[in-house]
Protein backbone atom coordinates (compact mmCIF):
# COMPACT_ATOMS: atom_id res chain seq x y z
CA UNK A 1 0.00 0.00 0.00
CA UNK A 2 1.33 3.45 -0.97
CA UNK A 3 1.33 6.21 1.64
CA UNK A 4 -0.41 9.26 0.17
CA UNK A 5 0.42 11.89 2.82
CA UNK A 6 4.20 11.86 3.09
CA UNK A 7 5.89 14.62 5.05
CA UNK A 8 7.56 17.21 2.84
CA UNK A 9 11.02 16.14 4.03
CA UNK A 10 10.49 12.65 2.61
CA UNK A 11 9.61 13.81 -0.94
CA UNK A 12 12.72 13.83 -3.14
CA UNK A 13 12.81 15.86 -6.35
CA UNK A 14 15.61 15.88 -8.90
CA UNK A 15 16.33 19.18 -10.64
CA UNK A 16 18.67 19.45 -13.63
CA UNK A 17 20.66 22.60 -14.23
CA UNK A 18 19.94 24.53 -17.40
CA UNK A 19 23.21 23.31 -18.91
CA UNK A 20 22.12 19.68 -18.53
CA UNK A 21 19.21 20.07 -20.96
CA UNK A 22 19.85 19.98 -24.70
CA UNK A 23 19.68 23.53 -26.06
CA UNK A 24 18.59 23.74 -29.69
CA UNK A 25 18.16 27.51 -29.89
CA UNK A 26 21.53 28.50 -31.40
CA UNK A 27 21.50 25.68 -33.94
CA UNK A 28 17.85 26.17 -34.90
CA UNK A 29 18.02 29.94 -35.28
CA UNK A 30 21.08 29.73 -37.52
CA UNK A 31 20.28 26.63 -39.57
CA UNK A 32 16.73 27.68 -40.44
CA UNK A 33 18.17 30.53 -42.54
CA UNK A 34 19.71 28.00 -44.95
CA UNK A 35 16.57 25.89 -45.49
CA UNK A 36 14.36 26.91 -48.41
CA UNK A 37 10.88 26.27 -49.73
CA UNK A 38 11.02 24.54 -53.13
CA UNK A 39 7.95 24.94 -55.35
CA UNK A 40 7.61 22.89 -58.52
CA UNK A 41 5.28 23.47 -61.45
CA UNK A 42 4.68 20.34 -63.51
CA UNK A 43 2.25 18.97 -66.05
CA UNK A 44 -0.48 16.87 -64.48
CA UNK A 45 -2.05 13.66 -65.72
CA UNK A 46 -3.98 13.80 -68.97
CA UNK A 47 -7.63 14.59 -68.32
CA UNK A 48 -10.12 12.85 -70.63
CA UNK A 49 -13.82 13.58 -71.11
CA UNK A 50 -16.84 11.46 -71.98
CA UNK A 51 -19.33 11.96 -74.82
CA UNK A 52 -21.78 13.20 -72.20
CA UNK A 53 -19.40 16.02 -71.32
CA UNK A 54 -18.87 16.89 -74.98
CA UNK A 55 -22.52 17.06 -76.04
CA UNK A 56 -23.66 18.99 -72.98
CA UNK A 57 -20.85 21.48 -73.11
CA UNK A 58 -19.09 20.46 -69.91
CA UNK A 59 -15.93 19.24 -71.51
CA UNK A 60 -13.77 19.06 -74.59
CA UNK A 61 -13.17 16.22 -77.02
CA UNK A 62 -9.44 16.94 -76.78
CA UNK A 63 -7.36 15.54 -73.91
CA UNK A 64 -5.92 18.25 -71.71
CA UNK A 65 -3.04 18.47 -69.27
CA UNK A 66 -3.45 20.43 -66.10
CA UNK A 67 -0.61 22.22 -64.40
CA UNK A 68 0.15 20.97 -60.93
CA UNK A 69 1.98 22.82 -58.18
CA UNK A 70 3.83 20.77 -55.59
CA UNK A 71 6.25 21.78 -52.88
CA UNK A 72 9.06 20.48 -50.73
CA UNK A 73 12.19 21.72 -49.04
CA UNK A 74 15.84 22.26 -49.88
CA UNK A 75 19.12 23.18 -48.21
CA UNK A 76 21.54 25.88 -49.36
CA UNK A 77 25.03 24.36 -49.38
CA UNK A 78 27.06 27.21 -50.87
CA UNK A 79 26.91 31.02 -50.68
CA UNK A 80 26.48 31.24 -54.47
CA UNK A 81 23.18 29.37 -54.56
CA UNK A 82 23.68 25.61 -54.87
CA UNK A 83 20.79 23.82 -53.16
CA UNK A 84 20.37 20.12 -52.39
CA UNK A 85 16.91 18.55 -52.26
CA UNK A 86 15.22 15.23 -53.07
CA UNK A 87 14.97 13.90 -56.59
CA UNK A 88 11.29 13.13 -56.09
CA UNK A 89 10.62 16.76 -55.11
CA UNK A 90 11.72 18.08 -58.53
CA UNK A 91 10.64 15.09 -60.63
CA UNK A 92 8.85 16.18 -63.80
CA UNK A 93 9.42 19.86 -63.09
CA UNK A 94 8.58 22.40 -65.79
CA UNK A 95 9.54 25.28 -63.51
CA UNK A 96 11.27 25.38 -60.13
CA UNK A 97 11.14 28.32 -57.74
CA UNK A 98 12.87 28.71 -54.41
CA UNK A 99 11.77 30.91 -51.52
CA UNK A 100 14.34 31.79 -48.88
CA UNK A 101 13.75 32.13 -45.16
CA UNK A 102 13.51 35.91 -45.63
CA UNK A 103 10.71 35.41 -48.22
CA UNK A 104 12.83 36.37 -51.24
CA UNK A 105 12.01 34.17 -54.25
CA UNK A 106 14.20 33.01 -57.13
CA UNK A 107 13.78 30.94 -60.28
CA UNK A 108 15.96 27.83 -60.02
CA UNK A 109 17.51 25.59 -62.66
CA UNK A 110 18.01 21.88 -62.24
CA UNK A 111 21.67 20.84 -62.14
CA UNK A 112 20.95 17.12 -61.78
CA UNK A 113 18.68 14.55 -60.16
CA UNK A 114 19.57 11.01 -59.12
CA UNK A 115 16.66 8.64 -58.56
CA UNK A 116 18.95 5.92 -57.20
CA UNK A 117 19.77 7.94 -54.07
CA UNK A 118 16.82 10.39 -54.26
CA UNK A 119 19.19 13.38 -54.28
CA UNK A 120 18.95 16.38 -56.61
CA UNK A 121 20.79 19.68 -56.98
CA UNK A 122 19.28 22.99 -58.12
CA UNK A 123 20.90 26.40 -58.52
CA UNK A 124 19.69 29.96 -58.00
CA UNK A 125 21.54 33.08 -59.12
CA UNK A 126 22.44 34.78 -55.85
CA UNK A 127 25.46 35.49 -53.68
CA UNK A 128 26.27 35.85 -50.01
CA UNK A 129 23.62 33.32 -49.01
CA UNK A 130 23.53 31.59 -45.62
CA UNK A 131 24.45 27.94 -46.07
CA UNK A 132 25.09 24.72 -44.18
CA UNK A 133 28.25 22.66 -44.28
CA UNK A 134 28.11 18.88 -44.53
CA UNK A 135 28.90 17.04 -41.31
CA UNK A 136 30.14 13.49 -40.74
CA UNK A 137 27.06 11.27 -40.83
CA UNK A 138 29.25 8.22 -40.15
CA UNK A 139 30.04 9.71 -36.73
CA UNK A 140 26.37 9.91 -35.69
CA UNK A 141 25.60 7.83 -32.62
CA UNK A 142 22.37 6.12 -31.65
CA UNK A 143 20.46 8.37 -29.28
CA UNK A 144 22.20 11.53 -30.53
CA UNK A 145 19.97 14.61 -30.79
CA UNK A 146 19.14 15.83 -34.30
CA UNK A 147 16.91 18.59 -35.68
CA UNK A 148 14.72 18.39 -38.80
CA UNK A 149 13.98 21.65 -40.63
CA UNK A 150 11.56 21.99 -43.53
CA UNK A 151 8.17 23.09 -44.79
CA UNK A 152 5.56 20.43 -43.88
CA UNK A 153 2.12 21.16 -45.30
CA UNK A 154 3.56 24.53 -46.47
CA UNK A 155 4.19 25.55 -42.85
CA UNK A 156 7.45 27.28 -43.66
CA UNK A 157 10.55 27.12 -41.47
CA UNK A 158 9.21 24.38 -39.20
CA UNK A 159 11.70 22.90 -36.73
CA UNK A 160 11.30 19.55 -34.96
CA UNK A 161 13.74 17.61 -32.82
CA UNK A 162 14.39 13.96 -32.08
CA UNK A 163 17.11 11.39 -31.71
CA UNK A 164 18.90 9.06 -34.08
CA UNK A 165 16.82 5.90 -33.75
CA UNK A 166 18.84 3.70 -36.11
CA UNK A 167 21.39 3.87 -38.90
CA UNK A 168 21.77 2.10 -42.24
CA UNK A 169 18.07 1.39 -42.63
CA UNK A 170 16.64 0.28 -45.97
CA UNK A 171 13.08 0.12 -47.23
CA UNK A 172 11.48 -2.13 -49.87
CA UNK A 173 11.81 -0.91 -53.45
CA UNK A 174 8.29 -1.29 -54.78
CA UNK A 175 9.27 -0.52 -58.38
CA UNK A 176 12.08 -3.10 -58.19
CA UNK A 177 14.51 -0.47 -59.42
CA UNK A 178 18.14 -0.22 -58.33
CA UNK A 179 18.36 1.89 -55.18
CA UNK A 180 21.10 2.88 -52.78
CA UNK A 181 19.45 3.16 -49.38
CA UNK A 182 21.20 3.44 -46.06
CA UNK A 183 18.89 5.82 -44.23
CA UNK A 184 19.33 7.57 -40.91
CA UNK A 185 16.17 6.78 -38.94
CA UNK A 186 14.99 9.41 -36.45
CA UNK A 187 11.91 10.15 -34.38
CA UNK A 188 11.91 13.84 -35.34
CA UNK A 189 8.48 14.69 -36.78
CA UNK A 190 8.62 14.78 -40.59
CA UNK A 191 5.56 15.19 -42.83
CA UNK A 192 4.81 15.81 -46.53
CA UNK A 193 6.67 18.98 -47.49
CA UNK A 194 9.68 18.15 -45.31
CA UNK A 195 11.22 16.18 -48.20
CA UNK A 196 14.56 17.67 -49.18
CA UNK A 197 14.94 19.55 -45.91
CA UNK A 198 17.81 19.50 -43.46
CA UNK A 199 18.67 17.05 -40.74
CA UNK A 200 21.31 18.73 -38.57
CA UNK A 201 23.21 17.74 -35.47
CA UNK A 202 23.47 19.84 -32.33
CA UNK A 203 26.55 21.60 -33.79
CA UNK A 204 24.54 22.82 -36.79
CA UNK A 205 26.18 20.50 -39.32
CA UNK A 206 24.13 19.01 -42.15
CA UNK A 207 24.14 15.26 -41.46
CA UNK A 208 21.21 14.19 -43.65
CA UNK A 209 18.53 15.14 -46.17
CA UNK A 210 15.04 14.26 -44.94
CA UNK A 211 13.42 12.09 -47.55
CA UNK A 212 10.74 9.69 -46.37
CA UNK A 213 8.34 8.58 -43.70
CA UNK A 214 7.04 5.06 -43.08
CA UNK A 215 3.32 5.49 -42.57
CA UNK A 216 0.06 3.98 -43.79
CA UNK A 217 -1.56 7.41 -43.69
CA UNK A 218 1.24 9.39 -45.36
CA UNK A 219 1.71 11.45 -42.20
CA UNK A 220 4.22 11.16 -39.39
CA UNK A 221 3.59 8.21 -37.09
CA UNK A 222 6.73 8.09 -34.99
CA UNK A 223 9.76 7.74 -37.23
CA UNK A 224 11.25 9.18 -40.39
CA UNK A 225 14.25 8.70 -42.66
CA UNK A 226 17.05 10.83 -44.08
CA UNK A 227 19.72 10.25 -46.74
CA UNK A 228 23.09 10.42 -44.94
CA UNK A 229 25.38 13.35 -45.67
CA UNK A 230 28.07 10.87 -46.77
CA UNK A 231 25.89 9.89 -49.75
CA UNK A 232 24.37 13.31 -50.45
CA UNK A 233 27.74 15.10 -50.48
CA UNK A 234 29.19 12.75 -53.09
CA UNK A 235 26.15 13.03 -55.38
CA UNK A 236 26.24 16.84 -55.11
CA UNK A 237 29.95 16.96 -55.93
CA UNK A 238 29.45 14.66 -58.93
CA UNK A 239 26.72 16.87 -60.40
CA UNK A 240 28.65 20.09 -59.79
CA UNK A 241 32.01 18.76 -61.03
CA UNK A 242 30.95 16.36 -63.82
CA UNK A 243 27.29 17.04 -64.58
CA UNK A 244 26.43 13.41 -63.87
CA UNK A 245 26.77 10.78 -61.15
CA UNK A 246 30.00 8.80 -61.28
CA UNK A 247 28.78 5.60 -59.64
CA UNK A 248 31.10 2.78 -58.63
CA UNK A 249 30.19 -0.84 -58.02
CA UNK A 250 31.96 -3.55 -56.09
CA UNK A 251 30.40 -6.27 -58.23
CA UNK A 252 28.94 -8.65 -55.65
CA UNK A 253 25.61 -9.97 -54.45
CA UNK A 254 25.34 -9.70 -50.66
CA UNK A 255 23.39 -11.32 -47.88
CA UNK A 256 23.12 -10.12 -44.28
CA UNK A 257 24.60 -12.53 -41.77
CA UNK A 258 22.22 -14.41 -39.47
CA UNK A 259 22.43 -17.30 -37.03
CA UNK A 260 20.74 -19.56 -39.57
CA UNK A 261 23.20 -18.64 -42.33
CA UNK A 262 26.14 -19.05 -39.97
CA UNK A 263 25.00 -22.57 -38.99
CA UNK A 264 24.33 -23.52 -42.60
CA UNK A 265 27.77 -22.37 -43.75
CA UNK A 266 29.69 -23.47 -40.68
CA UNK A 267 30.62 -19.91 -39.74
CA UNK A 268 31.55 -19.29 -36.13
CA UNK A 269 30.77 -15.57 -35.66
CA UNK A 270 27.64 -13.75 -36.81
CA UNK A 271 29.28 -10.58 -38.11
CA UNK A 272 30.08 -8.92 -41.39
CA UNK A 273 28.27 -9.33 -44.72
CA UNK A 274 28.15 -12.62 -46.60
CA UNK A 275 29.17 -12.65 -50.28
CA UNK A 276 26.65 -14.89 -52.02
CA UNK A 277 27.82 -14.24 -55.59
CA UNK A 278 30.63 -12.42 -57.38
CA UNK A 279 30.26 -10.79 -60.79
CA UNK A 280 32.82 -12.37 -63.10
CA UNK A 281 35.26 -9.75 -64.31
CA UNK A 282 33.96 -7.18 -61.83
CA UNK A 283 36.00 -5.17 -59.33
CA UNK A 284 35.61 -7.68 -56.47
CA UNK A 285 36.44 -10.66 -58.73
CA UNK A 286 39.60 -9.00 -60.02
CA UNK A 287 40.71 -8.21 -56.45
CA UNK A 288 40.30 -11.81 -55.32
CA UNK A 289 37.01 -11.67 -53.42
CA UNK A 290 35.22 -14.98 -53.74
CA UNK A 291 31.79 -16.42 -53.09
CA UNK A 292 31.33 -17.35 -49.38
CA UNK A 293 33.78 -14.67 -48.24
CA UNK A 294 32.56 -12.42 -45.43
CA UNK A 295 33.24 -8.69 -45.75
CA UNK A 296 34.19 -7.25 -42.36
CA UNK A 297 35.20 -3.67 -43.21
CA UNK A 298 35.69 -1.20 -46.05
CA UNK A 299 38.48 1.35 -45.68
CA UNK A 300 38.52 0.67 -41.95
CA UNK A 301 34.75 1.09 -41.48
CA UNK A 302 33.12 -2.07 -40.05
CA UNK A 303 30.09 -3.27 -42.04
CA UNK A 304 27.39 -5.60 -40.78
CA UNK A 305 24.60 -5.14 -43.32
CA UNK A 306 24.13 -4.72 -47.05
CA UNK A 307 23.04 -1.06 -46.69
CA UNK A 308 26.25 -0.33 -44.78
CA UNK A 309 28.29 -1.77 -47.65
CA UNK A 310 26.27 0.28 -50.15
CA UNK A 311 26.80 3.44 -48.13
CA UNK A 312 30.57 2.98 -48.00
CA UNK A 313 30.90 2.14 -51.71
CA UNK A 314 28.66 5.08 -52.68
CA UNK A 315 31.32 7.49 -51.39
CA UNK A 316 33.69 6.52 -54.19
CA UNK A 317 33.98 6.85 -57.94
CA UNK A 318 35.12 4.37 -60.61
CA UNK A 319 38.88 3.73 -60.52
CA UNK A 320 39.10 4.66 -56.81
CA UNK A 321 41.09 2.13 -54.78
CA UNK A 322 39.69 0.87 -51.48
CA UNK A 323 40.78 -1.63 -48.84
CA UNK A 324 38.38 -4.47 -48.07
CA UNK A 325 38.93 -6.81 -45.13
CA UNK A 326 37.36 -10.24 -45.61
CA UNK A 327 37.06 -13.38 -43.54
CA UNK A 328 37.78 -16.61 -45.42
CA UNK A 329 37.95 -19.99 -43.73
CA UNK A 330 38.37 -18.37 -40.35
CA UNK A 331 41.25 -16.11 -41.41
CA UNK A 332 41.15 -12.37 -42.07
CA UNK A 333 42.64 -11.03 -45.25
CA UNK A 334 42.99 -7.45 -46.56
CA UNK A 335 42.43 -6.94 -50.27
CA UNK A 336 42.98 -3.88 -52.45
CA UNK A 337 40.02 -3.29 -54.76
CA UNK A 338 39.89 -0.89 -57.71
CA UNK A 339 36.24 0.02 -58.16
CA UNK A 340 34.67 -0.08 -61.59
CA UNK A 341 31.99 1.96 -63.30
CA UNK A 342 28.34 1.07 -63.55
CA UNK A 343 26.03 1.00 -66.51
CA UNK A 344 23.09 1.47 -64.11
CA UNK A 345 23.03 5.23 -64.58
CA UNK A 346 19.65 6.96 -64.22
Amino acid sequence: RVAMNLPAAQISRVSLTQQAYPDFTFTAENCVKAVVHVKVLSKGAIQTYSLFDFFFGNGSPQPMQREQLSAGSGVIISPDGYIVTNSHVVSGAEEISVTLENNKSFKARLIGADEVTDIAVVKIEASGLPYLEFGDSDALRLGEWVIAIGNPYNLTNTITAGIVSAKSRSMPSYDEGFKIESFIQTDAAVNPGNSGGALVNIKGELVGINTAIASRTGSFTGYSFAVPASIARKIVNDFVDFGEVKRALLGITMQDMSSELARERGIRDVKGVYVSDVLKGGAAHKAGIRESDIILSINGKPVNSSPEVQEQISKFRPKDRIKVVILREGKQKELSVVLEGSNIER
